[in-house]
């Protein structure tokens, strides 16, 4: 016995086919990209504000040290010790300077007798007149190595330029020192007003003016806002630290109990406004101090990872200063799933 299919049957089942090959294929089509949901962005003006931390301190903090090298003597002040202008602070053991200002005077007083004895010679018509300007030259240059060795000798100890707080004590007796060396750091307290000397990136660093309003917020005032203007900033990178700093001078009194050093925050409004983007929170991925991420499309097909500076974060929306320069749209959702090129489908 033989069966036939009519051939609406048949048509049927071909079409049936085609239908699962094809929802296959979008299947894997579909598996292949992640579904994202994107906004538009736009660089706007920004009354961005600063906010940085830094330490107490006051402008005429200095470093003390000895202009020569050599083996440290006596030191006669500990850390936090109050000093008075002209002090003693520290001095180098004398014997071998002192050595050498013996050997200046004795080279001086031999240069002193064979300039007389050219003298004689050169009117007696024996020696030349190159030999009698050779011995005068000789007795200038000892002169001026015995001034040198007098100077060294006197500032072969340290002295107190003002009075103030001995900060930080960085050598002990017997230590061997070179010139210029750091041994003390010394605040001016007293004659100078107390700052708080923040640090600041290159892009707040070039906002900041002197004059603009800022807030200081401390623990060494009970969390109490007190109020401060920009007094002045760096001109270039500190040479130790790498960088740029601001000066910000209160303008309310201060707790009585304040040493320097003390931590402290500062919330300064730029007059010049600065320019960038607004984008939600969740936009952003792997965010660390002033840097993150985020995922842009720039052909609505694939997606872009996109280094970005970061402002302030307030309101679950976040500022952008830099980076988004070449894009108009940001990935707010799907974007845990996303790799720097990855196909993206955008969804409604």
């Amino acid at each position: 016995m033989s069966y036939r299919f009519p051939f609406s049957a048949i048509l049927l089942v071909s079409m049936l086919s085609a239908c699962q090959d094809k929802q296959s294929n979008s299947v894997s089509v579909n598996s292949d990209t992640i579904p994202v949901r994107i906004i538009p962005i736009q660089e706007e003006v920004l009354q961005e504000k600063v906010e940085a931390s830094g330490q107490f301190t006051t402008e005429d903090e200095t470093f003390l040290a000895f202009k020569i090298g050599g083996v440290i003597q006596q030191v006669m002040v500990r850390e936090g010790d109050y000093v008075k202008e002209g002090q003693l602070l520290a001095t180098l053991n004398p014997v071998e300077i002192q050595a050498q200002v013996d050997q200046a005077e004795t080279a001086l007083e031999k240069a002193k007798r064979d300039f007389k004895r050219a003298e004689n010679l050169y009117l007696d018509s024996v020696a030349t007149l190159e030999q009698f300007q050779n011995s005068k030259t000789a007795l200038s240059i000892a002169t001026q190595q015995l001034q040198i060795a007098t100077f060294n000798r006197q500032y072969a100890a340290i002295r107190a330029g003002s009075k103030g707080v001995v900060l930080k004590k960085m050598a002990q007796e017997g230590q061997v020192v070179g010139p210029g060396t750091p041994i003390f750091q010394v605040n001016g307290l007293g004659k100078s007003p107390w700052v708080l000397k923040v640090f600041v990136s290159e892009s707040d660093w070039s906002r900041i003016k002197k004059g603009d309003p800022a807030t200081i917020i401390s623990n060494a005032s009970g969390d109490m806002n007190i109020k401060g203007t920009v007094q002045s900033s760096s001109a270039g990178v500190d040479p130790v630290t790498g960088t740029l700093w601001v000066n910000i001078k209160p303008l309310g009194s201060l707790p009585d109990k304040i040493a320097a050093g003390i931590f402290g925050k500062a919330v300064i409004t730029p007059a010049a406004a600065a320019k960038g983007w607004r984008i939600p929170y969740n936009a952003l991925l792997e965010g660390d101090g002033s840097t993150g991420f985020v995922f842009t499309t720039r052909d609505m097909k694939t997606a872009e990872k996109v280094a970005v500076e970061l402002g302030s974060i307030e309101n679950g929306f976040v500022t952008i200063t830099g980076g988004l320069e070449h894009d108009n749209h940001v990935i707010i959702a799907g974007n845990a799933y996303l790799n720097n090129h990855t196909p993206i489908r955008i969804k409604p």
